[in-house]
Order: C-alpha cells, then sequence, then structure tokens
C-alpha cells in the first residue's frame, strides 16, 4: 500500500488563509488586552523571523520590538540576519548580550556544574524570558512567542523560557509550513534555509539532537494528532518506520507538562486548570 500522507500533503494548504487568521488573531488579540504591541525575541531562525513578519501586518511596524539577545555560543550570522531582518520590516531593535548574565549564575550558585549542558541551556532560554518581559513591562507590550506546531507537539522547548509567552502565532503551523510561509513573507533565503537551532550551546542543532529530521516528524505528526491515527495506522499512512513513529508518539506523551499550566489539586467546587474557566460574558472576546 502505498504512502498517502506525505511532506507534499503538510506542504498544500491555503497559506493566505494561514496569513490572515494570524493576522487578525493578534490584532484582536492585542486590542482586547489594550497593550500598545508586541516584544519578540529575534534570533535570525525562521520561527521567529515569520512571527516578527506576521506582527507587522497585524500591528504596524512602530508597534513591534525586537530583542537580539546573544550568547557566545550564537553564530555570529545569526546575529547578523536578526538585525538585517529587523532594518528589513522597518521595527525597533535593541541587542541585549545575555553573557554576563548566564556568568552570574555560575558565578553565585554553588551547586553550579559547567557540564550539564541542557541544565545550562536552559538557564539562557530563561534569562532571554525575562528580559523580553523586562521590556513588556516597561512599554506595556504583550510578548509574542516563536515557538511552531511541531516543536509544541513535541515539547522542543524550555519550560518558562521560549515557553514563556502570551501568545503563540504560529503553534498551529507545522515547520514545514513555516518555512513556506516564509518565503511567501519574502524572507532572506539565509534565513529561510537555515537549519533549525535553540542555539543554547554550541553547534547544536534541532534536527541532529533529535535524531529526526522535521520533514518526518511534520508527517508524523499530522497522521498522530491531526488525524488521531495509531501508530500502527500512522505506519501504514506514512510508510515511516514504526520505531520512528513511537518515538515521536513518545515525545508527544511525555512533554504534555509542558503544555498545561501548572497542576492544582482540587479542593473547591471549581478548580483552576480541571473545571473552571473565564465565564463568556466576562471574556475579552
Amino acid at each position: 500500500m502505498q504512502p498517502w500522507i506525505t511532506l507534499d500533503r503538510i506542504l498544500n494548504v491555503d497559506y493566505d488563509y494561514i496569513e490572515r487568521r494570524i493576522v487578525n488573531f493578534i490584532k484582536t488579540y492585542i486590542s482586547s488586552t489594550g497593550a500598545k504591541g508586541a516584544v519578540i525575541g529575534l534570533s535570525g531562525g525562521i520561527d521567529s523571523s515569520v512571527t516578527a513578519s506576521l506582527l507587522v501586518k497585524a500591528l504596524g511596524k512602530d508597534r513591534v520590538l525586537a530583542l537580539i539577545m546573544p550568547y557566545k555560543s550564537t553564530p555570529p550570522e545569526d546575529v547578523r540576519d536578526a538585525v538585517q531582518l529587523a532594518q528589513m520590516l522597518g521595527i525597533k531593535y535593541d541587542i541585549v548580550s545575555i553573557d554576563p548574565i548566564r556568568a552570574s549564575f555560575s558565578n553565585t550558585i554553588s551547586a553550579f556544574k559547567e557540564d550539564e549542558i541542557v541544565a545550562n541551556g536552559n538557564i539562557l532560554a530563561r534569562i532571554r524570558m525575562t528580559i523580553l518581559y523586562y521590556y513588556a513591562n516597561l512599554n506595556n507590550m504583550i510578548v509574542a512567542g516563536t515557538g511552531d506546531k511541531s516543536e509544541l507537539l513535541i515539547g522542543y522547548f524550555t519550560k518558562y523560557g521560549d515557553g514563556g509567552v502570551d501568545i503563540l502565532p504560529i503553534g498551529d503551523v507545522y515547520k514545514s509550513q513555516v518555512r513556506m510561509l516564509g518565503r511567501r513573507l519574502g524572507l532572506p533565503d539565509s534565513i529561510v534555509t537555515k537549519p533549525s537551532s535553540p542555539r543554547l550551546w554550541e553547534g547544536q542543532t534541532a534536527e541532529g539532537e533529535l535524531g529526526i529530521s522535521y520533514a518526518d516528524i511534520d508527517v508524523i505528526l499530522h497522521a498522530l494528532v491531526d488525524l488521531r491515527m495509531s501508530p500502527q495506522k500512522a505506519q501504514e499512512a506514512t510508510g515511516k518506520p514504526l520505531n520512528l513513529i513511537e518515538q515521536v508518539w513518545r515525545r508527544v506523551i511525555s512533554t504534555e507538562h509542558k503544555r498545561r499550566t501548572p497542576v492544582v489539586p482540587r479542593i473547591g467546587l471549581r478548580t483552576i486548570g480541571l473545571d473552571w474557566r473565564m465565564p463568556v460574558h466576562y471574556s475579552a472576546y
């Protein structure tokens, strides 16, 4: 049986609708909060570049502020691409080196271990989150996150780091689709074709760390999540090895805690996160 869920299926979507839907979402959210605009961390990668472009389309260049926050492991070309994109979009930007902030952690925490690359890498993401919210507080803005659907579903982000944001404009768009959207938005090839990486340590790439390409991840996630297939059915539909499908599914299951608010034990009549939400007549929507 020929696989019928392919990368072409993932990419064959209405990008005009995606752009229009996200732009309208941003406008509505900002209007409902009374914020003056949005702050975004600009890394020089595809996700933040597409998100920044959509923010400008929704709010105008004067209501978007970009922060470029390099560390010593950040390649110079990333900073260059981020600056050039900010200039291309006409948005204000600030470059904040996080090296001295990171150094304060290792100099202050007695238990700090330089060889713990994951824990130390997550510190970088959480430093950036703190800086973004500082600027947001100063300017009465919201923080726009840059995570895409692929990363959110497999939990490839830092809890309370790049996961600590107010909105995720491209959170329902797969990585492969984000690259196509970037081309349609006229982003430079140096950004569109750049391998994805959180740059939390030197030489890190997303696909290298995950051990699987985003092309495969997106096809598998579409089968498992969007079409609600079992791993066995997904194998038939995608032609991907079952062990690869199960590897992706384990990531989805094991990282569910990253996509939820903190768990609260039930005590009262209505418990936050379990069965309580803002009544519609009080909602901004």
